[in-house]
């Protein structure tokens, strides 16, 4: 039989079980606390003997020889990066202050590229801060500023715009309709669901049911979709070729529907069998080549890409209990695509058309069935500038060269020169100032100077539409691309003012009122590739404006 070895482990449970019997257990009425006392003390000398023994029984470690380290320490040759403290606002006390805060700023973050910066005070009438605010810079999204403005200026805060249908023939009594049925555009941005409920359909639904209302059951020749209000040309200048196919760089035309974005969608079949794709909205102006095979399972592997203006090609496998999956793509003929929803829409509504869909003009003599009108100006910008979507900057700014009387071809051309007449003549900027090529800034070649911006702002503030610009901006802390900035600042709620972002420009340029009353009007530009920074530089320009205060 082993003999029973009294573990370390038994052994000091032990001597502690038997350290607290001696201590917690209730003396009796002889006992006085000093035997107490006396033997904790000894259940105390017994435990440190017991552990005093076990130390003496371990085998002394043997001394490490010392390995001959290389000249190189790697440990000491690591440096610990340096803790770089948030940029912090400041509350400047008079003109001198906050140009001083203003250029400290400025300069403690960005490593690289070229600032463009200025402050007026609209209500004073002075300059409070300046810094190459006459270099030729790319705005990015704050060109919207000025595409807001001429648009304001040239067609009012009320203007709405209209597509047509129109008849180049006599309606029978029989509903018939001997010649052509005409969709004409008139550049809306609208037409998608950001204002019409009911899906990327819905407008085009609408267009249908009013002709059909309007008695017309056939039309014995083509439905024309005319989209010469502007020009053909859907991609401006300037525009990056990577930019292809983004939904943010979608193709404008006079004829837009759902922003010129077509949706489609894959339902599983059974298992083993063909899946069904469609597109939203439905059109007549996309053909679908479908090899999308349904599996077992719930995985999906599709590729979806147009081919040319007319195809879109939907590849893969979708599993059977995958249900419905979407994609997006990019319009490539916006005019025959919107015309073909048209033509969906009509069929819907049991109205044929015996002819082909092609792109053409309104003859003069074509007598108007149908309107469908926008929401107002002002709404169409506020939305521009609250999300910052190019395509409705891209319609508005042509737009503006149109005019109310619609005599003008809407193009960049006509829109740029509309643009440098009003800046000169009106806003009084340099004539170099502002050059142009598009009205979203998305193109690499727009040049502004910081200085024609804050010229522009002091403009709108007092033009009789200055109300619904001011309207149209985000607000810092609160709404839309300023939402998450300068939160639990001066600036939240106050200051309010347009984004530019690309991948070499941050810029911010609009509104703000100091701690005094002042409303000061500024902008901030950065061309460089330390975007990250400079917004950071900017989220605390921002709020030291705002607690601006003059001696």
């Amino acid at each position: 039989m082993t003999p029973f070895r009294l573990t370390s482990t038994v052994r000091r449970r032990s001597l502690a079980l038997f350290a607290g019997l001696l201590i917690v257990a209730p003396p009796h009425a002889e006992a006085s606390a000093a035997s107490v006392a006396a033997s904790a003390t000894a259940a105390t000398a017994l435990a440190m003997q017991s552990r005093a023994t076990r130390q003496s029984k371990r085998p002394t470690p043997k001394k490490k020889t010392p390995t001959k380290r290389s000249t190189r320490s790697t440990r000491a040759g690591r440096t610990r990066a340096p803790i770089i403290p948030v940029l912090r606002f400041t509350s400047p006390r008079g003109e001198a202050a906050l140009t001083s805060d203003l250029t400290t700023l400025l300069g403690s973050r960005t490593r690289n590229g070229e600032w463009g910066a200025m402050v007026i005070s609209i209500t004073r009438g002075d300059t409070l801060f300046a810094h190459g605010a006459d270099s030729k810079m790319v705005p990015a999204s704050t060109m919207k500023l000025f595409t807001s403005a001429i648009a304001f200026e040239k067609l009012g805060p009320e203007h709405t715009f209209s597509t047509d249908v129109l008849r180049d023939g006599p309606l029978e009594a029989n509903g018939v309709v001997r010649g052509d049925l005409v969709l004409r555009g008139d550049g809306d941005p609208s037409m998608s669901p950001r204002f019409v409920r009911g899906g990327p359909d819905a407008s085009m639904t609408m267009l249908a049911r009013f002709v059909a209302g309007a008695g017309i059951k056939r039309v014995t020749g083509d439905l024309v979709a005319d989209a010469s209000a502007l020009e053909m040309r859907g991609i401006p200048e300037g525009w990056l070729t990577r930019y292809a196919g983004a939904g943010y760089a979608a193709p404008f035309s006079a004829l837009t529907l759902n922003e010129n974005i077509v949706i489609v969608g894959i339902t599983a079949g059974g298992a083993g069998g063909a899946a069904t794709v469609f597109l939203e909205p439905a059109t007549r102006g996309l053909t679908i080549t479908n090899t999308v095979r349904t599996v077992a399972g719930s995985s999906t592997r599709i590729s979806a890409h147009r081919v040319g203006n007319d195809r879109v090609v939907v590849s893969g496998v979708i599993g059977a209990r995958a249900g419905t999956v979407r994609y997006q793509l990019v319009v490539g003929d916006p005019a025959t695509f919107t015309g073909g929803a048209f033509r969906a829409a009509l069929e819907a509504q049991g109205i044929t058309v015996d002819g082909a869909l092609r792109v053409g003009r309104t003859p003069d003599n074509a007598t108007l069935i149908t309107s469908l009108p926008s929401p107002p100006l002002a709404r169409l910008i506020s939305t521009m500038n609250r999300e910052s979507i190019n395509i409705f900057a891209e319609l508005l700014f042509r737009g503006a060269a149109r005019g109310t009387d619609k005599q003008t071809l809407g193009s960049a051309e006509n829109a740029s020169a509309t643009l440098h007449e009003f800046m000169v003549r009106q806003v009084g900027a340099a004539p170099d100032a502002v050059s142009v090529t598009d009205g979203s800034g998305l193109s690499v070649l727009d040049r502004v100077t910081p200085r024609s911006l804050v010229q522009l702002l002091a403009h709108a503030h007092r033009a009789p539409w200055g109300s619904a610009f001011h309207a149209s901006l985000p607000v810092a802390g609160e709404s839309e691309l300023l939402r998450n900035r300068m939160r639990a600042t001066p600036a939240q709620g106050n200051l309010h003012a347009k984004t530019g972002t690309t991948n070499e420009v941050i810029g911010l340029s609009g509104y703000v009122t100091a701690e005094n009353g002042e409303i000061l009007a500024f902008a901030f530009l950065y061309n460089g590739k330390d975007r990250w920074h400079a917004r950071e530089t900017i989220d605390a320009m921002g709020p030291t404006m705002a607690a601006f205060s003059r001696e």
